[in-house]
């Protein structure tokens, strides 16, 4: 069976007139002679009893009607969903992001992406950096965004822009005043970091680690926003991508460029290697390209 010959079939079961349906269809009444001989064919008898005076269907006929007429109003509807998707009036897509990045820069760039596209709707996991990377890898979500990782085993990268960590200071700190800070004099006080397996922790240990010292962690927290408001309250200093800065700051925390090592790491956009993204994600991925690598209004 196509489409058209149920089209042809339900035209002319609903009017019991050839006449009409061709009215309704814009065919001929050869074309549509031709479609209801086709499915007659197909299906392997008549549905439809004609006369010089009347149409009428046969008892198969009125089996197909009801469903001919549920057929097409499923491909109907299928089409127009479809329709919206592919232009983008409707849709869904699923992103997997860091904290950092999460709490920070893509709030920005999910308003603008629902300001041209209102009717996508987001879903975010707000995950550790190797969390994204797995939920990439399994095809849980179309696009992940975190610092570009070790292996590229099942994945596409896609840079967007180097981060470097800044010191996270109270605000009252002689420390806060200075135009940088280095590791000696900030490790002088009591630390409070990320727990593992944060990214942002093993990329400090990892530093320091080159430096021949150690992270030494008086307070730990699964939270970035924890970390700044303990920070702010004076508990001790702490160092977050600049990426927080924003955030920190919001927190009542200050931030001053941290060196001596300087930790710097890229961050973008990861795919699944060699996926096709769906028409959302593929418009999301644009934004994201575009807004992300922008930096923060001051």
């Amino acid at each position: 069976m196509t489409i058209k010959q149920l089209r042809a079939f339900l035209a002319v079961a609903q009017t019991l007139s050839f006449t009409q349906a061709c009215e309704r269809l814009h065919l001929s009444q050869p074309a549509l002679s031709l479609a209801i001989k086709g499915l007659e064919e197909t299906l392997g008898g008549p549905l439809l009893i004609r006369s010089t005076r009347s149409v009428r269907l046969t008892p198969e006929g009125e089996t197909l009607l009801p469903l001919a007429k549920r057929l097409l109003a499923d491909w109907d509807n299928a089409e127009e969903l479809l329709r919206q998707r592919f232009t983008l009036q409707l849709g869904r897509v699923a992103l997997a992001a860091m904290p950092s990045i999460a709490c920070n820069r893509l709030p920005r760039a999910l308003r603008r992406f629902r300001l041209r596209f209102p009717r996508v709707n987001v879903t975010v996991h707000d995950v550790i950096n190797e969390q994204v990377i797995d939920m990439v890898r399994q095809r849980q979500v179309e696009l992940g965004i975190a610092f570009e990782p070790e292996t590229r085993e099942g994945i596409d990268f896609l840079p967007l822009f180097d981060d470097t960590f800044v010191a996270v200071l109270p605000p009252d700190s002689p420390l806060a005043e200075a135009e940088s800070v280095d590791w000696k004099a900030l490790l002088a006080h009591d630390f409070i970091t990320l727990q593992r397996p944060s990214m942002v922790r093993i990329l400090l240990e990892q530093a320091l680690a080159r430096q021949q010292s150690e992270l030494p962690a008086a307070f730990e927290s699964h939270q970035l926003a924890t970390v700044g408001r303990m920070v702010a309250s004076g508990l001790g200093v702490s160092a977050v991508p600049s990426l927080c800065r924003e955030q920190m700051h919001e927190l009542g925390a200050r931030c001053v460029p941290l060196f001596e090592p300087q930790i710097r790491r890229t961050v973008g956009i990861v795919l699944g290697a060699g996926q096709e993204l769906s028409t959302a994600a593929r418009a999301l991925h644009e934004v994201l390209q575009t807004t992300l690598c922008e930096s923060p209004p001051t």
